[in-house]
């Protein structure tokens, strides 16, 4: 018998967006926008600031709705879906990195990690602290996870930030410059980190980077420029770095 094929982690059909609807300053951001992601890539979007990457992440994020076009997470047509039904897809679907980290300074490594089950499941309990815990063992953090997240480094923070993303085990994390506010040998950790979750577990990662040696690091490049994807191709040269990541790159920032 032939194994079921698995829907496109993330499918865009004619996408477009445009703000000011009606008025006369409509303008459309994004053009007509297909994409495809398939289970388990690891992919870069780049491209010129003001191009629309933080518009086109924010639609597959289901944080905004297209103006037309077709938005489907894992074959759910999210078009379809109301408010409430978004944010629960969303929540147990997709996990996020952005730039900066936004930890919460009052609580712990542990309790930030813990939030989106948290949020998800209303009190604590079903092994929620063990989880947050050995993900944060995953991304070289256990020495630190009683710290408080402004007790703890830049690059530190932002692996927290990692490990709170896949807190509910997401199909897809969108990761929007996540190394942009660190220095190289941070930013080369936590980038070492999403690669090492994405080749052990099969997660799917679009990542928005500025960052040319970081992007050569991904298996696909696509390119958006003005609103239009101009390039999507393989990256047949990409770099990989060999090793045990979770328990040697990571653990070198400080």
């Amino acid at each position: 018998m032939e194994a079921p094929i698995r829907p496109d982690t993330l499918r865009l059909d004619g996408v477009r967006k445009s703000y000011g609807v009606g008025t006369p300053v409509e303008t459309e951001v994004l053009h007509g926008i297909d994409l495809r992601v398939a289970p388990g890539e690891f992919a870069a979007l780049v491209g010129p600031s003001g191009g629309g990457k933080s518009t086109l992440l924010n639609l597959i994020g289901l944080l905004d709705q297209p103006t037309h076009g077709k938005v489907r997470i894992r074959g759910v047509e999210t078009d379809k879906l109301g408010d409430a039904e978004r944010t629960v897809l969303r929540g147990r679907t997709i996990g996020f990195v952005f730039q900066y980290h936004y930890l919460l300074p009052a609580f712990t490594a542990l309790e930030n990690v813990m939030m989106p089950m948290l949020a998800s499941r209303g009190r604590p309990g079903g092994g929620m602290e063990e989880r947050a815990a050995a993900l944060l063992d995953e991304v070289g953090l256990t020495p630190w996870k009683d710290h408080k997240a402004n007790d703890i480094s830049g690059g530190q923070q932002q692996r927290v930030a990692v490990a709170r993303a896949l807190a509910m085990n997401p199909a897809l994390v969108l990761a929007d410059e996540p190394t942009g506010n660190l220095d190289t040998n941070s930013a080369d950790g936590v980038f070492d980190v999403l690669r090492a979750v994405n080749e052990a577990s099969g997660t799917t990662f679009l990542i928005v980077t500025h960052d040319p040696r970081l992007a050569q690091r991904c298996d696909r490049i696509i390119e958006l420029v003005d609103g239009r994807i101009v390039s999507d191709r393989p990256n047949a040269n990409v770099v990989r770095r060999s090793g045990a990541v979770f328990s040697e790159s990571a653990r070198r920032i400080s």
